[in-house]
């Protein structure tokens, strides 16, 4: 073996190593880490991604058994709560999708439930940072998907950090839907994990549309991180345990209320 092939395989297994360990890899940190081009780097991905071992996404790659996962086991205990009302939140959510749009699926068992109803047209990109979702839209033959991939937080199945951040920069979309853990009249949409709360808000900024989606069970209740008021949410669809108080408030703040 020369030198050359040498170093390859060297560098790809480290690759694979990162993979499992991280989840996600980046083009650019993996140039600056072994010092060679981004273009050898997307070769390595290339050769990765025939393998089986990872799949392409947005600035870099992410492991292919992330993807598999998440459709054999449930990874969170709210997946299978309240699932009547998201299925019919999901729906609704779809129907506001047009021709040509760019949206944001946030991570969530709620924004899951959209993408069964999406209209399957090559003129729309769909972004998540959820490997679940990733893994339902490559059912669709037609939409144009886009993971933001980073570092993989196993609880959810979802990526978070500065790369998934970054990766928005020179982004923007037509519409965001926002999952929420929390959503209060004062405290507005909070969550309980700090890094999705800032990847949220960079999500928000990015976006022309905020439609926010959530069952009934989660108004009133107040997690740690605030992503951002009543306010700046554009549309909230909710389903019929909503408290009509809180909805009555939340359109005098402007939110238009949408009931699935």
């Amino acid at each position: 073996m020369t030198g050359q092939m040498r170093d390859t395989s060297n560098r790809r297994q480290k690759i694979i190593a990162m993979l499992h360990d991280q989840g996600s890899v980046q083009v650019l940190s993996l140039s600056e880490q072994f010092g060679v081009s981004t273009q050898t780097i997307r070769k390595d991905l290339a050769f990765l991604a025939e393998k089986g071992i990872s799949v392409r996404c947005y600035g870099g790659a992410v492991a292919a058994d992330v993807i598999g996962v998440v459709e054999e086991a449930p990874v969170d205990k709210k997946r299978g709560l309240h699932m009547s009302e998201k299925e019919r939140i999901g729906r609704l959510a779809a129907s506001m999708v047009q021709p040509g749009d760019a949206i944001i699926l946030d991570s969530g068992t709620t924004t899951a439930q959209i993408v069964p109803f999406l209209p399957d047209e090559p003129d729309i990109i769909a972004l998540t940072n959820d490997a679940g979702i990733l893994s339902q839209l490559m059912k669709k033959q037609h939409i144009e998907i886009v993971l933001l991939g980073g570092r993989l937080r196993r609880k959810n199945m979802a990526f978070y950090g500065g790369q998934t951040e970054d990766a928005l920069d020179s982004l923007q979309v037509d519409r965001l839907f926002l999952g929420v853990d929390g959503i209060d009249l004062q405290r507005g949409v909070t969550t309980h994990f700090e890094a999705e709360a800032m990847l949220n808000r960079k999500m928000v900024r990015a976006a022309r549309q905020v439609i926010a989606v959530t069952d009934g069970s989660k108004f009133g209740r107040t997690c740690l991180h605030r992503i951002m008021g009543m306010d700046e949410i554009d549309v909230l669809i909710t389903d019929t345990q909503a408290p009509e108080e809180s909805l009555d408030q939340a359109r005098k703040q402007g939110c238009d209320i949408r009931i699935a």
